[in-house]
């Protein structure tokens, strides 16, 4: 072959390239062949983790795809982990939205990134639906709605229910801060006492993430008078909490904690739950086997996922988004997504108290109790408490 025959075979060879290049680029939200990109970021492992919630969207897009999709559009999802580190978390939103071109995030729950990433989702023009909002930027930018209830509402749910329905006196607040989230449970603490009129016996901020022993804290709350514990951690750090009272001899302290404990898991690992664990659970309590958890209790029995509200979160989030998806006309691009999230009806379902709009926040919490020696959770409520009711 002369030069310059192998001169036009190379520029053929590039050529075929970049055509191949643009033929696999679906533009905004292509991930190949037609499929729509959708990504979560999530903190998977780390001190304090929430894989449920994208495991649960997973499985409801895996078993749309098995449908066919968007009329043969399958939905490309890619969960990614940071790790609760705020450069990963930068980096994932980066990835998703720039590099792989998302229509959307749906069903993340982290520790951090939405705080992190709100301004760059801003700019960008993507909304996210996260499975489990954790942190305050979850709740404060118009272009982040979760389904869940949040930490800082539930806050003042599980406080509402403990000082008007349970008649609670002397109750106490305890804190695992994550970021900059103080002022945002502060906020929570204050709705509390400008629905009821009643104020924290004592309040702890600087309760440790993954702490080995959690006895001085409970030490010093008994110390105080306090009579009951209302506490925001995650599942091992309520367990150690517990035991740590029970070590103590503190039998008749009442827990009121958030929906991040409501789990079987936990429920096994409690023997002597004092004067009672009290939770107002953000979806409707998923050990209830009956219709209104059905299909996400099957779906995540298939899929080996653990039946807990984290998945709960990441099964709404994710049905949410499909139905939205279904009233596109024309193309589904970030843009199509982002209006029809934008001006979509809210969607009733019997798993939640508050109709799901983007934008609109959950306040509703169904009460349940955990009580001693039973290993077990029990409602103890006919219908949902609301924020202020």
């Amino acid at each position: 072959m002369n030069k310059r025959a192998a001169g036009t075979a190379a520029v053929i060879a590039v050529a075929a390239l970049i055509l191949s290049g643009c033929a696999d680029d679906g533009g905004s939200g292509g991930g190949g062949s037609g499929s729509i990109v959708v990504g979560s970021v999530n903190t998977i492992s780390g001190a304090a983790t929430f894989p449920e919630a994208s495991q649960a969207a997973a499985a409801v897009f895996d078993a749309f795809n098995e449908e066919g999709g968007l009329n043969g559009q399958k939905i490309d999802y890619k969960a990614l982990d940071d790790k609760g580190d705020p450069a990963t978390a930068t980096a994932s939103a980066r990835e998703l939205v720039g590099s792989d071109g998302a229509v959307a995030l749906v069903g993340s729950a982290s520790l951090i990134e939405c705080e992190i990433n709100a301004k760059y989702y801003e700019q960008e023009g993507i909304l996210s639906m996260p499975g489990i909002g954790v942190d305050s930027g979850c709740f404060d930018s118009k272009n982040i709605s979760p389904a869940n209830v949040g930490p800082f509402n539930d806050m003042t749910l599980t406080l509402q229910y403990g000082s008007e329905v349970l008649g609670l006196d002397d109750i106490c607040v305890l804190l695992e801060i994550a970021g900059s989230t103080r002022p945002a449970y502060q906020a929570a603490i204050d709705k509390w006492t400008e629905i009821t009129g009643k104020k924290p016996k004592y309040v702890d901020d600087t309760v440790a993430y993954g702490a080995s022993d959690y006895t001085p804290y409970i030490v010093k709350a008994r110390e105080q008078g306090c009579k009951a514990l209302a506490i925001n951690p995650v599942e091992p750090d309520a367990i150690g909490q517990v035991k740590a009272a029970n070590a103590q001899g503190w039998d008749d302290v009442t827990w009121l904690y958030l929906t991040s404990v409501y789990s079987e898991n936990f429920a096994k690992a409690v023997d002597n739950a004092g004067a009672g664990i009290y939770v107002p659970a953000e979806f409707y309590p998923f050990t209830d086997d009956n219709e209104i958890n059905k299909d996400w209790r099957a779906l995540m029995q298939k899929n080996d996922i653990p039946l807990t509200s984290f998945s709960q979160g990441g099964y709404l989030a994710a049905t949410y988004f499909i139905e939205v998806l279904k009233s596109i006309k024309g193309d589904i691009t970030r843009e199509s997504v982002t209006k029809a999230l934008q001006e979509m009806d809210p969607i009733d379902n019997p798993m939640v108290g508050t109709p799901y709009a983007f934008g609109t926040q959950n306040t509703s919490g169904w009460p349940i109790i955990l009580k001693s020696g039973t290993n077990a959770w029990e409602k103890v409520a006919d219908d949902w408490l609301r924020i202020g009711e």
